[in-house]
């Protein structure tokens, strides 16, 4: 049993990161849970029996890993500067409806982290587990799939609601995922308002071939503006109901938009086209399939496809998400919410 213990214990905690300073003969410091979307799927999706583009193909991972690893990047995503446990899906959403039957819902994530639950809990005992669970942070990148995906394949669900009570059940099935695990233990949570999602390389893309213009797709990006009113919102309700429970929420609008109009200052040179596709502005939502092309500085690059960000985008993300401000993650940052 002690070394069972040690083992989970050990790939639990958060090890490895040079953010993190963190050793596994030390349980200080608390397990990480991740769900969301591409923006922190490891290469879940590479076993999924589906035509869901699987990323495994070079040129991603081709800057830190040195080979595809199903990674939409050319390197590290956020999760991978902090580490811990991956449940993500590339193009999951918060409602079942996205991307249906091609990738891992929420709801689906939430069931796969139920049953590792219950495994830990046959190797560790109860008590064990519902210490591990109560300390433990649980992270989400969700939304821009629910959002983005009727934009991209023209579907007409977005038709058939009003904007606000699109991302009312957008916002409904995240709270409700939180909710689920806090009553199987957890109590601390971190979650990242949306990009301006109207400016990613996809987005400008589609505007140029709407209207001619090269600029960011404003009617995406109210959504994203909706949502990130939302989320805030309903997280201090959520607080207010349950006993115990904290967040920490990242505000990736504003800090993208910095990065959009003044990306010099960023370390950036390009920040409409992507490092990585084809057609108008490189801006596939994958590339490496088919013919693309492919920039010859990824470092200059915020995007490295046509929505996903490059490494040295994730790691500035992943820094501010660490230990940033309140002027930018609050009411606490990630270090502060596991010290908590």
């Amino acid at each position: 049993m002690g070394r069972s213990r040690s083992n989970i214990l050990c790939f639990l905690v958060l090890c490895a990161s040079f953010l993190v300073p963190a050793s596994c003969h030390s349980y200080s410091h608390g397990a990480l849970f991740i769900f969301g979307d591409s923006f922190y799927d490891a290469g879940n999706n590479i076993y999924l029996n589906t035509n869901i583009p699987k990323l495994n193909i070079f040129p991603y991972g081709e800057t830190y890993f040195k080979h595809p690893t199903g990674r939409a990047s050319d390197g590290r995503l956020i999760p991978d500067f902090i580490y811990g446990v991956n449940f993500a899906s590339g193009g999951a959403g918060a409602l079942v409806e996205t991307n249906q039957g091609l990738i891992m819902d929420l709801k689906t994530q939430l069931s796969n982290f139920k049953n590792m639950e219950k495994q830990l809990r046959q190797k560790l005992g109860a008590s064990e587990v519902k210490t591990l669970l109560s300390t433990a942070v649980y992270i989400f990148s969700i939304g821009t799939n629910d959002y983005m995906v009727p934009f991209t394949s023209n579907s007409t669900v977005l038709q058939s609601y009003s904007k606000k009570e699109y991302v009312k059940m957008v916002i409904g099935n995240i709270t409700t995922v939180i909710q689920e695990i806090y009553k199987i233990g957890g109590r601390k949570f971190g979650l990242s308002k949306l990009l301006p999602l109207g400016c990613p390389p996809i987005s400008r893309a589609l505007e140029i071939v709407r209207t001619g213009g090269s600029g960011c797709m404003e009617e995406v990006t109210v959504l994203s503006k909706l949502h990130n009113r939302a989320l805030p919102k309903a997280l201090k309700e959520l607080k207010s109901q349950l006993e115990g429970c904290t967040y920490s929420i990242f505000d990736a609008y504003t800090a993208g938009t910095a990065i959009f109009n003044n990306p010099s200052k960023y370390g950036f040179e390009e920040v409409k086209m992507a490092c990585c596709g084809s057609g108008p502005l490189r801006a596939s939502i994958t590339c490496g399939q088919k013919v693309y092309q492919l920039c010859d500085n990824v470092s200059e690059y915020f995007f490295f496809d046509g929505i996903h960000p490059t490494e040295k985008a994730n790691y500035q993300f992943a820094k501010l998400m660490w230990d940033g401000s309140p002027k930018i993650v609050k009411p606490y940052n990630l270090k502060t919410l596991f010290e908590k």
